[in-house]
């Protein structure tokens, strides 16, 4: 065993300097002080329990940011510095992704810690747009899993670099080779390690570099010495062969190392590292890392990866969208130099509500911004004085002067939307382009439990719709309840939650109702005769005609096809108000009627009782008399349905749609993945969501929007009926089919 003098020395003063850091004195985050090259916007991003945050955690404490570490889940009392709200420390997950900025070798580096459920998928989106590369980590026991599949395509969308970390080396069961394969077979990376694994499970030891041909040790309480030795004579083989997987894998990568590899040479290290970072920057491959962030090893290597092969601001293509004279958008690229020569440019891209009020978070991607200065938002063209200028760390802000292309900060007390753009120089018409915003796939009905706390609901609707793009709340004038829509029960649950611990607000949920429809099936005639005398002047109004089925299900129509003055003209409108008035509300099950056409064909009226009142009411008896004469049904809203989900769980996904009365359309594939489309009641589509991801593994998705208004079965439509005419029958028979 070889350790040699210079490395223990340079522990030794790795050691010093970690501890120095942690003094403000020796610990500078100036952004001017950093120049362009020495910046990295990373994102952190994977599959639920990947260990993301206890990753972030664990970099934060050998970059000097925090003096001690802390677990997810909160068993020490305090939590992980980034998951800061208390919903997140209680549950052990990430609902927010949260922004923090640190310093590793003379590197300013702004982290985003992204959450790994498909429900809160808005905030990895976000991340993504403004971020130049990532980290995706992935656990050596459950491997690619279905919001690793997410997060790829997300990765992809933005064109986004990114390196692999095989976490949790520790856990039984850990297989780094299984998952390195899973990455090449289904997120189709070219993928090589980068780094071995010396043990695994409860024998994890530390890592070999493949590149650089050494085995690290991570010593000390929280494994802040890095050791260096050879690599383990059992393990030369295994270390040689995979080193030459790796140059394989960048030749098909690189040209330069392709080169050499067709003319039999072997790279130098500088020249492989150089190869792997263009490689990694064109997204033609994907460099593996391993290690344990929960036993503190691996991750300095792993920040060494970020600095060397992820992309500094100016190494990546950013474009804004400016207006020519013809009305058409020209892409403009951006000047990422950390200098004030070009005017300021910056995206909207989270915003928070905060202690003192609405916190933006703003990517720099031209010039500076200084405290003090006037800015513009793009969109309304509206001009705001930035007050006070912070970078975050979690949810903890520290002031700034200025900050520069490549930063990331956070402004006070501007009213803007997600996806805005701010500049000092309006005459630009700059504009970024925006991040894609998933459609909600779930809705649920949501009131609060005592009516005296609809100040504060009203309030917690107005922040979290904001905050948040993909929480739609609106209000249902038919049915009129409030309907909450969001990407998943768990997503409208948190906000729930929320409501009741920040704005004392307890809320109750349930189904929504479904507006079904009420429509004729036959035309029926009426006449019918509205008379009332009481003394004095009375009513008087008699209608004649057909009500009949119209071309379209959705419209009601009035005719007037009155011949002469039987009915004077100036009563016809109260006719067709009495009409409308009356197909608000059915007399089958309560609904809308709509799909019909009202036929006015003649009618009487009284020289001195007819008035308007007397056409309205006639109109409506017309109605209740072709209730008792014709055929009437229930309609309901059929959906268009879209699911995608990988080609294994094709028969089970269509056996769903089968049980959920659906109708198939069409069937594509590509890629190991197929796609369903599906006519589906709206009615048959509660509870789906969760249902589709029990059946893929969680990899299933599906999208939905309203297709037209078809006829009901008919045991449903009895079913309905018997619940509006006779409730307690009903739900007495509920009851005993429940038993």
């Amino acid at each position: 065993m070889i350790i040699t003098r210079a490395s223990v020395t340079l522990n030794k003063l790795q050691s010093t300097w970690n501890i120095l850091k942690r003094i403000p004195a020796y610990y500078s985050t100036s952004a001017d002080s950093v120049p362009l090259e020495r910046i990295r916007n990373i994102g952190i991003s994977a599959h639920i329990d990947s260990g993301k945050t206890t990753l972030t955690e664990r970099i934060l404490y050998y970059t000097g940011r925090i003096d001690e570490m802390h677990e997810v889940r909160g068993k020490d009392g305090v939590g992980a510095v980034m998951d800061s709200m208390e919903l997140e420390r209680q549950r052990g997950i990430t609902i927010q992704s949260a922004a923090t900025f640190t310093m590793w070798k003379n590197h300013n580096i702004n982290i985003i810690d992204t959450p790994g459920h498909v429900d809160f998928t808005v905030e990895v989106e976000r991340a993504l747009r403004v971020l130049d590369g990532a980290v995706l980590v992935l656990c050596s026991v459950g491997g690619v899993q279905s919001q690793t599949l997410t997060v790829n395509r997300q990765m992809k969308r933005y064109s986004v670099p990114c390196l692999a970390f095989i976490n949790k080396l520790d856990r039984m069961g850990a297989n780094p080779y299984r998952v390195l394969n899973q990455m090449r077979s289904k997120l189709n990376h070219n993928a090589a390690f980068m780094q071995l694994p010396i043990g695994l499970e409860g024998n994890t030891k530390g890592i070999i570099d493949i590149v650089s041909q050494k085995a690290l040790y991570f010593e000390g309480n929280n494994g802040e010495i890095i050791r260096e030795d050879e690599i383990p004579k059992d393990m030369r083989a295994e270390a040689d062969d995979r080193y030459m997987e790796l140059i394989e894998h960048v030749s098909n990568a690189d040209d330069a190392i392709g080169e050499l590899f067709l003319e039999e040479k072997m790279p130098s290290e500088a020249e492989l590292r150089a190869g792997i970072r263009r490689a990694c920057l064109q997204r033609t491959f994907t460099p593996v890392f391993v290690g344990t962030a929960l036993k503190n090893k691996g991750v300095q290597p792993l920040l060494d990866a970020v600095l060397t092969y992820l992309p500094h601001p100016g190494e990546v293509k950013n474009f804004a969208l400016q207006e020519n004279n013809k009305g058409e958008e020209d892409r403009i690229q951006l000047h990422p130099e950390r200098t004030a020569s070009h005017p300021f440019v910056g995206l909207a891209f989270k915003l928070e509500a905060g202690k003192f009020g609405q916190l933006t978070y703003i990517r720099v991607y031209q010039g500076c911004l200084k405290k003090g200065e006037l800015i513009f938002n793009a969109r309304t063209g509206k001009k705001v004085k930035v007050s006070r200028l912070v970078q975050m760390h979690s949810n903890n802000m520290e002031d700034v002067d200025v900050v520069y292309a490549g930063d990331i900060c956070a402004l006070f007390g501007i009213d803007c939307a997600s996806g805005d753009t701010f500049t000092t120089d309006l005459k630009l018409n700059l504009s970024m382009e925006s991040m894609y915003v998933p459609d909600p796939v779930i809705s649920m009905a949501i009131k609060p439990k005592n009516s005296k706390d609809s100040d504060n609901f009203s309030k917690a609707v107005n922040r979290f719709t904001k905050e948040d793009p993909t929480y739609r709340v609106q209000w249902d004038n038919e049915n009129k309840e409030t309907i909450a829509s969001g990407m998943g029960e768990l997503h409208l649950e948190i906000y729930a939650q929320r409501m009741e611990r920040e704005y004392g607000c307890e809320v109750v949920m349930g189904k929504p109702k479904v507006a079904f429809r009420e429509t004729i099936s036959a035309p029926v005639e009426f006449d019918y005769l509205h008379k009332k005398q009481s003394g004095g002047s009375g009513q008087y109004g008699r209608v004649t005609g057909i009500i009949e089925p119209a071309e379209e299900n959705t419209k009601n129509l009035f005719a007037d096809e009155t011949m002469g003055t039987n009915i004077p003209k100036q009563f016809i409108p109260a006719i067709e108000k009495g009409y409308n008035a009356f197909c608000e509300k059915g007399m089958l099950s309560g609904h809308k009627i709509s799909g019909i056409k009202f036929r006015l064909k003649d009618g009487a009226h009284h020289i001195v009782d007819s008035n308007e009142i007397s056409f309205i009411l006639a109109a409506q008896g017309a109605m209740r008399q072709a209730y008792e004469d014709g055929m009437w049904i229930l309609l309901e809203p059929i959906m268009s349905v879209e699911i995608t989900a990988p080609e294994e769980f094709q028969g089970s996904v269509i056996s769903q749609m089968n049980k959920r009365n659906g109708i198939i359309t069409g069937t594509d594939a590509n890629e190991g993945w197929f796609t369903l489309y599906t006519e589906v009641p709206l009615n048959d589509m509660f509870g789906y969501a969760s249902e589709l991801r029990s059946a893929t593994q969680g990899k299933g998705e599906f999208a939905m929007e309203y297709s037209r208004y078809a006829p009901m079965r008919n045991e449903m439509m009895e079913a309905l009926i018997e619940e509006y005419t006779n409730p307690k029958g009903a739900e007495a028979t509920k009851k005993k089919g429940r038993r």
